[in-house]
């Protein structure tokens, strides 16, 4: 539900739980590192425990807790308990909201107005606009912390009544707004059509075709003692206890708690198009565009990004003590789940940064080392103001004026020496391999793209 961001925290020893009765699948070379991660993290963050699953190739290859679940008394994190995922629960709905279109009971250009008419302008905004945020709708739930009011009980119809009657914040389609009114809304859509609960349709359509048995509606049902207990901290002080939101006002924006295993089977489904057709799934899976034709990085449920020429889908979640990052490489079948019990962590996005090169298949380049040391050659010779000319095609030679090796020898050595010169990433352009790498010195890093051509020789060596 919020939008979860860093606090200071203080450093805290970390305590492993033991690993699922299923084996971990990963090198164990991989298995150790990850565990090393994550101990770092949350003794960096301060956060009680974090509960990871990965997937690889269609299949759940790694899942395991680590630190405290619960503080009070001590209970060890253990892969089979469950987290809020708060807003992560946006993609199952979109989901749904997609096996409807599937089954020809709606279509993302229906007006609310079709199914809602008493909301404000509803027959100016579309299904697809709630689900990829362009609606107008204003947030009901911005704040990163729970207000008093939100402490009470709600339901979809008093939070609407409230919020999906005011002005909207702009013109339907014209920006991009993050807004947990719209999958209120989607959510009240999903229940028009089908006739009974949202969850009722999601278990039935979801969760149990892929066989995620341990996720829950908050709205209905609290976590018990065998799950993972949330936790706050105010400013540097100690952990604790959160207080959650009321009964009812995560609804279908945020609702759902379940173990990351569970998690990483709905991540399965979207690789390996389980439930959703392979249309339908490049729908939900495609940016929004404003009306204007600009693009967001935000598809329906779910954001996308490039990372290094790979799609990449991910969305966060954070509810009253808890954050949860969802991360899916599509074209890889690579999914990592990272779920922790203390709202205002930044420990998902760290972990998750951390283990995604130990997992994505990266481009070889078998002239990696060869370049390397042609890169370092010629920086030693910029350092003298020189430049072996035989490693350069005529227009990186035109290039290399006295005044260029002056000026490059000059603002170089006024760096000190070089700490480390290394490669940071490889394509093709223009017929050429494009390289990047980074000169590091004690200050100040440097960064140097390189064009070679297919007969070794250098289009460009340029350091920015």
């Amino acid at each position: 539900m919020r939008r979860s961001h860093l606090f200071l925290s203080l450093c805290a020893a970390v305590l492993f739980a033991a690993a699922s009765e299923l084996a971990a699948q990963l090198p164990s070379t991989t298995a150790v590192k990850i565990d090393e991660i994550a101990a770092k993290e949350l003794a960096a963050n301060g956060a009680p425990s974090a509960s990871i699953a990965i997937v690889q190739g269609g299949k759940v290859v790694y899942e395991k807790a680590y630190g405290r679940a619960r503080l009070d008394p001590a209970v060890d994190a253990k892969a089979e308990m469950r987290y809020c995922i708060g807003s992560v629960s946006k993609q199952l709905l979109a989901g749904a909201v997609l096996l409807l279109v599937q089954d020809g009971k709606l279509s993302l250009d229906d007006r609310v107005s079709s199914y809602l008419p008493n909301l404000t302008r509803s027959g100016e905004i579309t299904i697809r606009q709630l689900l990829s945020h362009t609606s107008g709708y204003q947030d009901y739930y911005p704040q990163d912390y729970v207000a008093p009011f939100m402490q009470k009980p709600a339901t979809a119809e008093s939070i609407l009544d409230e919020w999906a009657k005011k002005p909207l914040d702009f013109e339907p389609g014209t920006r991009w707004q993050y807004s947990n009114t719209n999958y209120v809304v989607a959510g009240r859509i999903v229940e028009q059509v089908t006739g009974g609960p949202f969850f009722a349709f999601l278990a039935k359509r979801i969760l149990q075709p892929l066989e995620m048995t341990s996720a829950i509606d908050l709205s209905e049902h609290m976590l018990g003692p065998m799950d993972a207990a949330g936790y706050t901290r105010f400013a540097l002080g100690p952990l604790r206890p959160a207080q959650p939101e009321g009964r009812g006002w995560l609804y279908a924006a945020g609702e759902l708690a379940m173990t990351a295993h569970d998690l990483a089977l709905w991540d399965i489904s979207l690789t390996e198009h389980k439930l959703l057709t392979p249309a339908l799934l490049e729908l939900m899976t495609t940016p929004a565009r404003l009306r204007n034709g600009t693009p967001t990085d935000y598809a329906l449920g779910v954001g996308v990004v490039d990372d290094e020429g790979h799609p990449k889908l991910v969305h966060g979640g954070a509810v009253s003590g808890f954050v949860s990052l969802n991360t899916v490489w599509p074209d890889q079948g690579t999914a990592v789940v990272v779920l922790v019990n203390q709202d205002g962590s930044g420990a998902p996005q760290s972990i998750t940064g951390q283990i995604a090169p130990l997992l994505l298949t990266q481009e070889e380049d078998p002239q990696a080392e060869k370049a390397l040391q042609q890169a370092r050659q010629i920086f030693d010779g910029l350092l003298e103001g020189k430049i072996d000319r035989s490693l350069l095609t005529p227009d990186a030679d035109a290039y290399f004026t006295d005044q260029v090796l002056g000026d490059a020898s000059a603002s170089l050595k006024a760096l000190g020496p070089v700490e480390s010169l290394s490669q940071i990433s490889v394509e093709l352009r223009g017929g050429m391999t494009y390289r990047h790498f980074r000169i590091k010195f004690k200050d100040k890093s440097l960064h140097l793209s390189t064009l070679t051509v297919p007969d070794g020789k250098l289009e460009q060596y340029l350091i920015q």
